[in-house]
């Protein structure tokens, strides 16, 4: 049965069916973007590849990046960095609520609040000794459901162990980067 909100009969049968045929498991997901003026530029992801085709979203997701009137930008969206910061709550999220809902775990609440430290120094040009991204991030999930703290806990664990954009954050991984002229 459904639990969570999560169609938990479909992700089961998708485990096996990746199971049996590994290259479904193969995706690539994009997203376009587009300078609108100073630091505000506006994002669109729809299309994305896999499972063996190409696939569409309902709908395009348009989403905005600037910095705010403080960092020079307009304000005219979170920072690229804030969306790091909601990309990590989002996969970690998503993990618990399908590892709790295949573990028959029902959940009342999960929040997650995530925190990242930088020093501007770096970016601006101003310190050799300072990287350019976060320092430090740290995420706190306050999580209800019907199971003891323990098994909650676990929920989390599996989920980290499982995300995508925390293994992403955590072991770096290659960008290439194209100039077309």
């Amino acid at each position: 049965m459904p639990l969570n909100g999560v169609n938990t009969p479909a992700l089961l049968a998708t485990i096996g069916v990746v199971a049996g045929q590994p290259q479904l498991a193969k995706f690539q997901f994009r997203a376009h973007g587009q300078w609108k003026a100073g630091t505000h530029m506006q994002g669109t992801m729809l299309g994305f590849a896999g499972a063996g085709g190409e696939h569409a979203h309902k709908a395009a997701t348009v989403a905005h990046t600037d910095h705010p009137a403080v960092l020079c930008g307009e304000d005219a969206g979170p920072t690229p960095v804030e969306w790091i910061l909601h990309g990590l709550a989002g996969c970690l999220t998503a993990g618990i609520a399908n590892i709790a809902a295949v573990r028959g775990v029902k959940l009342h609440s999960v929040e997650a609040e995530v925190e990242g430290d930088i020093d501007l120094q770096g970016i601006l040009g101003l310190s050799d000794k300072v990287r350019n991204g976060f320092e430090d991030i740290r995420v706190t999930f306050r999580i209800a459901g019907d199971a003891p703290a323990e098994t909650l806990k676990a929920l989390v664990a599996q989920s980290q162990a499982r995300s995508a954009v925390f293994d992403m954050l955590t072991n770096g991984v290659p960008v290439s980067i194209a100039v077309e002229a």
